[in-house]
This record gives structure tokens, C-alpha cells and sequence, in this order.
């Protein structure tokens, strides 16, 4: 794995495999700006001679892009997409044309980018895996993880996990929505970067900044979803909603806008809420009939909600990829 030496906390969890890991990316504000980087990445391709090269991300897909006319080894190119926003034409052409396939994380962002022309021949659906073992149903924990987060026993907690973005996961939206709840026995948590900062100055709008905490970056999130009662999602856009996938692996009774491939598995009424993007009447709505759910109702929504995101393992989702990977090494093969 060639990755940048800043991603400490993947360096810690990746050591008990040891997967080989090789740097090249420095943490550098100009980081797409310095010549060595690229180098570095070059030298790392070419010196391991690696058969597939996967950019992760369209910041890692950069990279790529710049040092494959460069290599002296031809490996296969695959460019992953996990939401369904469209690249410009220059992107299109320039970067995404040298992949030789382009994996997108639901049918939804699949269809869209069909529709588009957007190279369809090369496109590959692999849905983003969950691990069961980390994210999975602990209600017998829930008061004692509760005082361990310093959250209140006697309050319902409906949770949200995203990096502060409003334009993609409309936390504001959320926001304006649990204060038209006007439940004073409820807390709205948020958990991810910047979470911590801007989360309750944007309740102070609503002037219910007591009743909104941001978490900021957490690693013990399954511990904070144990804790809940519920898990709501804004987004405007996505692809196919890990956070909201994980919540569900948790038990939790889910709430979320259908938003990119959400709508492939989010069954309002049976294993969870939905309501349009962008709709925030309809999210004040589902957060009251979730908190007015019966015990025998909220169970039969927890036990459907885990049972969706079983499909979405990390077994499946490793299956999907050495599939493609065989296919991509046949294809070598046969040149």
C-alpha cells in the first residue's frame, strides 16, 4: 500500500496485518504541488512492479494519473467513485480515460453515470464493505457506554456521523429539523471532523445549542452508536452511506434522505425512515414516529436494519474485488 505518511491512525491499524506499506506523499501543505512526491510514487510502481494500481480516492487518482505516462511498467488502472457527483469534462477526459476500470459504490451512482456516457464499458459496481466485527448490536452496554461518553442516561439520543460539509451532508439541514422536533428530552450528536467546532455555533441559530454536541473525530464509534437510540442522516449527496450501513449493524433504528444508492437498501417503515433530499419537514416527521415507536416496533425495525446490512459485508466486498482483479490479470495474460 503506497499512502501519505500523515495517515497515522490507517499506519496503526494496518500493523497486525502487516500489509507492506510504502510512503510517498509527505505532509506538506502543497502536497500536489511538490515534483518528489510523484517521484516517490513512480519509484514505489515501478520497483514493485505491481500488476493493479487502485486509486482510492480522486486525490490518490490524481497522483496516478500524472506518473502513468511515466512508468515503465504498464499495470492495470482501476479509479474508485464513491459518490455520485460528475467530474467536469476535463476530469473526464483527462484523468478518468486512462482507468482501465472505474468501480462505483452502488447501482444508483452506476445508472447515473451510465445515463452520462461516463466511459459505461468500464464500469464496475463494488459496494463499500462494513465490518461486522467492529459494528454490531450491544444494548445490554448502552447505560454503562453512556457514562463512559459522559452522555445523560435519561435523554433519547439521535446520533449523526459525517465530516462537517454542509453542501454534501446538509448538517444544517439536520439541525434545522430537530429544532422544529422541539424535543427538550433530546440530544443531536455529531461525530466527525469539524463536528466539534461548528455544530453547536450553528445551533446557536435555533438557540438550542444545549440540546446539539459535536464530537469531532472519534475512533470509538461503535461505542457512541451503542449509546444512541437513534441514527439520522441528512446528506444531499452520497454514494452508498457507509456511516448509515454501520448504524444499521448496530441495531439502531436509522433515519436518512435518500441520497445516491441509500434507496438500493433503506426500506422506510421496515428497516428504517427515508424522506426526499433535501426534505426537512419530512426528517422533523420521522424523528417523532421514531420516537413514539413501541418496543415490539423499534425491535422489529433494529432486527430487519441488521439483517440489510449483513448484505453489505467486508467478505462480499472482497469477493467483488479479487473477481474484478482475476479479470483485470486475465486480461494481461492474454496480451
Amino acid at each position: 500500500m503506497a499512502l501519505s505518511s500523515k495517515y497515522t491512525q490507517m499506519i496503526e491499524k494496518l500493523k497486525p496485518y502487516k500489509v507492506p506499506l510504502h510512503f510517498f506523499e509527505h505532509d506538506e501543505k502543497t502536497n500536489r504541488k511538490n515534483l518528489r512526491n510523484y517521484i516517490r510514487l513512480k519509484n514505489i510502481i515501478d520497483q514493485n512492479r505491481f500488476d493493479i494500481v487502485i486509486g482510492n480516492s480522486p486525490h490518490s487518482f490524481d497522483y496516478i494519473r500524472i506518473v502513468k505516462p511515466f512508468l515503465k511498467t504498464k499495470p492495470k488502472i482501476i479509479a474508485v467513485k464513491r459518490s455520485a457527483r460528475v467530474p467536469s469534462l476535463i476530469s473526464k477526459w483527462f484523468k478518468y480515460s486512462i482507468a482501465d476500470k472505474i468501480v462505483v459504490v452502488s447501482k444508483d451512482v452506476y445508472e447515473n453515470f451510465k445515463k452520462i456516457n461516463f466511459f459505461p464499458e468500464k464500469l464496475v459496481v463494488i459496494e463499500s464493505g462494513i465490518d461486522l466485527e467492529r459494528f454490531k448490536p450491544l444494548p445490554e452496554k448502552k447505560e454503562v457506554l453512556r457514562k463512559k461518553l459522559g452522555l445523560p442516561l435519561d435523554k433519547k439520543i439521535f446520533l449523526n456521523v459525517a465530516n462537517w460539509n454542509i453542501k454534501v451532508k446538509a448538517q444544517d439541514k439536520l439541525i434545522k429539523a430537530f429544532f422544529d422536533l422541539r424535543c427538550k428530552d433530546c440530544l443531536l450528536v455529531f461525530v466527525g471532523r469539524g463536528t466539534d467546532i461548528h455544530a453547536k455555533e450553528y445551533a446557536k441559530k435555533f438557540n438550542i445549542e444545549d440540546r446539539v454536541i459535536g464530537l469531532g473525530f472519534r475512533e470509538d464509534v461503535p461505542d457512541i452508536l451503542n449509546a444512541s437510540d437513534f441514527f439520522v442522516l441528512s446528506s444531499n449527496l452520497e454514494g452508498i452511506a457507509g456511516a448509515l450501513l454501520q448504524a444499521m449493524a448496530t441495531g439502531k433504528v436509522v433515519l436518512s434522505t435518500l441520497a445516491g444508492g441509500i434507496g438500493e437498501y433503506l426500506k422506510d417503515g421496515i428497516n428504517g425512515f427515508a424522506v426526499p433530499v433535501g426534505d426537512v419537514k419530512g426528517l422533523t416527521q420521522k424523528m417523532k414516529q421514531m420516537l413514539n415507536l413501541s418496543k415490539e416496533e423499534y425491535q422489529r425495525i433494529s432486527q430487519n436494519a441488521i439483517k440489510t446490512a449483513r448484505e453489505y459485508s467486508i467478505e462480499r466486498t472482497t469477493e467483488k474485488y479479487i473477481k474484478l482483479f482475476k479479470e483485470l490479470l486475465g486480461e494481461t495474460t492474454k496480451n
